[in-house]
Parts: C-alpha cells; sequence; structure tokens
C-alpha cells in the first residue's frame, strides 16, 4: 500500500493506493494556518474493507504532524474513533478549548 499526500493552500487529503486495484481510500483535511489541519473525511472503499486502510491514513497524518510540529481536529467520525483508541496520539490532538498559534 502506497500512501501519497495532495496540498493546496487550504486543503489536502491523503491518497492510500493498492496494488493491482484501481479503487483508492482517502482521508481530506482543511489547513487552519500554519499550525492545525480538521480531518474532516475519510472514505474506504468497499475492496479495501479489513485491510486497516482507513487507520493507516490517520496515522500517517499523526506522522506528518509531528514532523510538521502541528495540531489534528478530527472531525470526522471515524478519525475522531481512531484518536479515542490511540492515546499515543495526544500529543497532536488539538484540545478543545486551547487556543491554537
Amino acid at each position: 500500500m502506497d500512501i501519497k499526500r495532495e496540498d493546496t493552500d487550504t486543503k489536502g487529503r491523503y491518497v492510500l493506493n493498492q496494488d493491482g486495484s484501481t479503487a483508492h481510500a482517502e482521508l481530506t483535511f482543511s489547513k487552519v494556518g500554519k499550525s492545525m489541519i480538521i480531518i474532516d473525511h475519510t472514505e474506504v472503499p468497499e475492496a479495501f474493507r479489513g485491510t486497516g486502510a482507513g487507520l493507516k491514513l490517520v496515522e500517517r497524518a499523526v506522522e506528518d504532524a509531528r514532523e510538521m510540529g502541528i495540531k489534528i481536529m478530527p472531525l470526522c467520525p471515524f478519525a475522531a474513533a481512531q484518536f479515542k483508541r490511540h492515546p499515543e496520539w495526544a500529543d497532536t490532538l488539538k484540545q478543545k478549548g486551547v487556543p491554537s498559534s
């Protein structure tokens, strides 16, 4: 599985392609300044169900957030559920009521 990140000035997405498949999974996000992204949608096609594709997309967003020193606000229900299951990602989670810099 190969994950690519695509960016514009205000939005971005992670796209996961699986060898031999024309389908792809994606996670989309909006940028809030230079200090935060909001994960707003994760989509995994039926062909990828049970492969952990959605989790891999969120993990990649967490890795990139750590590398870039930014926070993540997971508005997407799937991403929010993954953050609850992975307390080790707390360093990248945007806490409610804490202003972003």
